[in-house]
């Protein structure tokens, strides 16, 4: 009989976000603990890079049939002896909280900052959220200091225990890549975005800004699928902008070396993977101006004001005019990423943090 501990990863399903990434990660670190990831729906964008001990999946479907999901779940823990519980995303967390016997300990690593995220501003499932709230003492680990700090006010909860875990990116396995010397398209300066089509990611800003760059020597290419490409593709169209979208790409991240600068322009972020590749890649970043991102690349990247296009514009020139500046603040965001955000980082704080747990459970 095997003497390690068990925990029980949930998330709503493995497609490649920064949570969905973090946790296929610390898997294969984890090999202390016999690890079950359970999922709410199958989708699984990761193949044979996920591993696990056991892999069970409720087929929640959609959340009519949330109560099942508590059922089958809270069933499945009986008969597997869960020693700790670890959730990650609101409906997932949603679904843990109701299932997780009062004599289990569940950790809820929140990604995102809540207060703007739709998901909680259903009040319905807001209700839900503060009912399994008070019913289980639940341990908070955020991805930022801000997302943590939002967490807490927006919901007006008390805390329990809460820890700060930065998200990661694992620098060796980036150093050993094999990228292209060239870049994408030589003789034109090349900008890269990668996340989903959709509204937090706020890339119609992106395409405003380029309609003031038709003459100019700036090409953007855009890495992601979502419910706004359509809308984006029908806005490229009619602004005749230098602005394309490549679709989904298996690692993405892998091209950011391609490019001359790394671009964002989100409302919001929880702490971005795609950031923390393009540091580490040494790559030079124009970022919009957000707590998240000023908390992660502190003064390594150029912020760009939201309200205004033109700031984007101006800075983009006197960023591409100026290889010195290039130069200088990628190797600053590249030994930002050494320093504090490593994949060896973030496992240090990771088993700590299933330390204290288990021995006050």
């Amino acid at each position: 009989m095997s003497s390690k501990k068990t925990i029980l990863h949930i998330i709503n399903y493995l497609g490649r976000g920064g949570a969905e990434v973090m946790l296929v990660k610390v898997l294969k670190e984890l090999k202390e603990y016999n690890n079950i990831v359970v999922t709410l729906n199958p989708e699984n964008h990761f193949g044979e890079e996920f591993k696990c001990d056991l892999y069970y999946c409720l087929n929640m479907g959609s959340f009519v049939r949330f109560p099942f999901a508590v059922f089958k779940l809270r069933k499945f823990i009986r008969k597997h002896k869960i020693d700790l519980i670890h959730s990650h995303l609101f409906s997932a967390t949603l679904v843990a909280r109701f299932a997780t016997p009062a004599n289990i300990p569940l950790i809820t690593t929140i990604h995102t900052n809540v207060s703007i995220s739709n998901d909680y501003k259903k009040w319905y499932l807001t209700l839900l959220k503060s009912i399994s709230y008070k019913m289980h003492k639940s341990i908070i680990v955020g991805v930022s200091s801000e997302v943590l700090e939002q967490y807490f006010i927006y919901l007006k909860y008390k805390p329990y225990k809460k820890y700060l875990l930065y998200t990661f990116t694992d620098v060796k396995e980036i150093e050993n890549l094999q990228t292209p010397a060239n870049k994408i398209n030589e003789g034109v300066f090349t900008l890269i975005a990668i996340g989903a089509l959709r509204y937090p990611k706020n890339h119609h800003y992106l395409i405003k800004a380029f309609e003031a760059l038709k003459n100019d020597n700036f090409e953007l290419h855009i890495y992601g699928v979502g419910v706004l490409q359509n809308e984006l593709q029908q806005a490229i169209n009619n602004s005749g902008v230098r602005v394309i979208l490549k679709g989904e790409v298996k690692n993405a991240g892998r091209l950011i070396p391609q490019y001359n600068l790394y671009v964002m322009s989100s409302e919001f972020e929880g702490f971005s993977l795609s950031v923390l590749e393009a540091m580490a890649m040494q790559t030079p970043m124009l970022l919009s101006d957000i707590p998240s991102f000023r908390e992660q690349c502190a003064d390594t990247a150029i912020f760009f004001d939201l309200k205004d296009t033109t700031d984007f514009v101006s800075k983009l020139k006197k960023l591409a005019s100026n290889k010195l500046l290039q130069s200088e603040i990628a190797a600053a965001a590249k030994q930002r990423v050494i320093n504090n955000f490593t994949l060896q980082h973030h496992m240090e704080g990771l088993r700590k943090i299933y330390t204290e747990t288990l021995n006050n459970k």
